[in-house]
């Protein structure tokens, strides 16, 4: 005895000029018919046909829902006196469609697939793009909130609304150029060539809205490019050949310099709001001679079998979910001063550490040296000087200091003058640590200022 079945058959993108004449034909014969909803233009004529909208709006879940769907399909088709169910969807049965996905996995029927056109169908011949020669790729823009990856062109679907374009917004580079394709095949249809950035200002989005990105340079993609560039110079560049750990060394602390001035520069401009192309351009240039030494070192070490750029991902990776119990557990934090203090107790289980001092470089410049320090002894006892105090125990000690007629070019310095000094300086160190103030910045933006105030100096002088 052979098991009740469910035909499916779909009503294609557009309206109701794409549907087949064997499509309409089995509509009209079925005993039994169901469709999924009246939301799309070609079911304007099955007035006659039971649709499941009003599931819809019982439903909780959409999961809830097809499951619902599927359930009753089922039983319809056992015990209906044909033995079969016909049941209608929008576009094609075989693409996103996820309650032919659930049917398909029911024993107690048999599933026919009717063929119809498919928004695949429709994207391609408006675009005029092959999507065998493309290698298009179709994704469902909630299916992850991970970045899109290569390769592309990808056609996104299931972009209903402006939330969901947003996620798709989300989920790509602001200025990835992506294509919005709306009403394909209908009288209003819109074609909106744009960047992801823009997507969620795109408010005319419903169910029969997706996404064209035909070109996605992914992180991924141009990581490995830069590698493959890198084992090319090792391969045929001289200089790069002679290369090794030690010669590069001084290479990576002037390029962590350089990158440092830059973003100085470009958080000044930020926060004037005079950000050009060129800060932002230079910015970029200085990260990316920095992280240049990082993709070579891992070359080297990739030939020496020690390790490679993806190790050197992973473990990081590793390591910060480890460090952020937050966010891949279960463990709930109340403020940003909670998480710092659990991450240094995860450091010392992670490191095996004694002290969470364990790991500093002690060779940092001294100002830059205290005030790490500063921040993990107020990790450790959580008795950290309030500010005005600071403040006060810094004038006090000001007030100490005693100097002689003539500068110290002339005369030594009095060692019995270096506690009142170390009291000074702690002093307003432990004050802007309460403010939030990073003094060596402070202190080096003012030295940018006295160099361009010698550079005008100079200028004048040669007029």
């Amino acid at each position: 005895m052979s098991l009740p079945s469910i035909r499916v058959v779909g009503l294609g993108p557009g309206d109701a000029d794409l549907l087949t004449q064997r499509t309409l034909r089995l509509i009209t014969d079925a005993p039994v018919v169901r469709l999924r909803t009246r939301v799309h233009p070609a079911a304007g004529g099955l007035i006659d046909v039971i649709s499941y909208d009003q599931w819809y709006e019982d439903a909780s879940s959409f999961e809830e829902l097809y499951s619902a769907i599927v359930d009753d399909l089922v039983h319809l088709a056992l015990t209906s006196d044909s033995h079969e169910v016909l049941y209608v969807v929008p576009g094609s049965p075989i693409v996103a469609e996820r309650t032919v996905e659930l049917l398909l996995t029911r024993e107690d029927v048999q599933v026919i697939l009717e063929p119809a056109v498919s928004i695949i169908d429709l994207a391609c011949a408006v675009l005029r793009r092959d999507p065998m020669a493309s290698n298009l790729r179709i994704v469902d823009a909630l299916e992850s909130i991970e970045p899109f990856r290569s390769p592309a062109p990808l056609l996104v679907l299931q972009t209903y609304s402006p939330e969901v374009l947003s996620v798709v917004s989300a989920r790509l580079e602001p200025g990835t150029k992506v294509t919005i394709l709306h009403h394909l095949g209908l009288a209003d249809q819109l074609i909106v060539a744009t960047s992801a950035q823009e997507l969620p200002r795109f408010t005319h989005a419903d169910h029969l809205t997706s996404i064209w990105i035909d070109d996605l340079r992914s992180a991924g993609e141009a990581m490995d490019d830069l590698v493959s560039f890198t084992r090319r110079l090792r391969a045929e560049c001289p200089w790069d050949q002679e290369q090794t750990h030690s010669s590069l060394t001084r290479h990576l602390l002037e390029e962590s310099y350089e990158a440092l001035d830059a973003l100085e520069h470009f958080a000044q401009a930020q926060k004037r709001g005079e950000l050009d192309d060129d800060v932002v351009s230079h910015v970029e240039e200085e990260l990316g001679d920095l992280l240049f030494q990082i993709v070579f070192h891992a070359e080297l070490a990739s030939e020496e079998e020690l390790f490679t750029l993806a190790s050197i991902a992973d473990n990081l990776r590793d390591k910060l979910t480890f460090r952020h119990p937050h966010v891949f557990g279960d463990v709930q934090v109340s403020d940003a001063g909670d998480v710092a203090s659990r991450w240094e107790v995860l450091k010392k289980s992670e490191k095996g550490r004694d002290s969470v001092t364990d790991g500093i470089a002690m060779q940092l410049p001294a100002l830059t040296l205290y005030n790490k320090l500063l921040a993990k002894s107020t990790l450790v006892t959580n008795n950290e000087q309030r500010g005005d105090h600071a403040r006060d125990d810094a004038v006090a000690a000001l007030e100490e200091l005693h100097f002689d007629e003539r500068s110290a070019n002339e005369t030594q310095t009095p060692s019995d003058v270096q506690p009142a000094w170390e009291k000074a300086l702690t002093s307003i160190l432990r004050a802007a640590h309460w403010a939030g103030v990073d003094l060596e910045g402070v202190l080096r933006e003012s030295a940018l200022k006295m160099r361009d105030d010698i550079r005008r100096s100079e200028s004048t002088t040669k007029e």
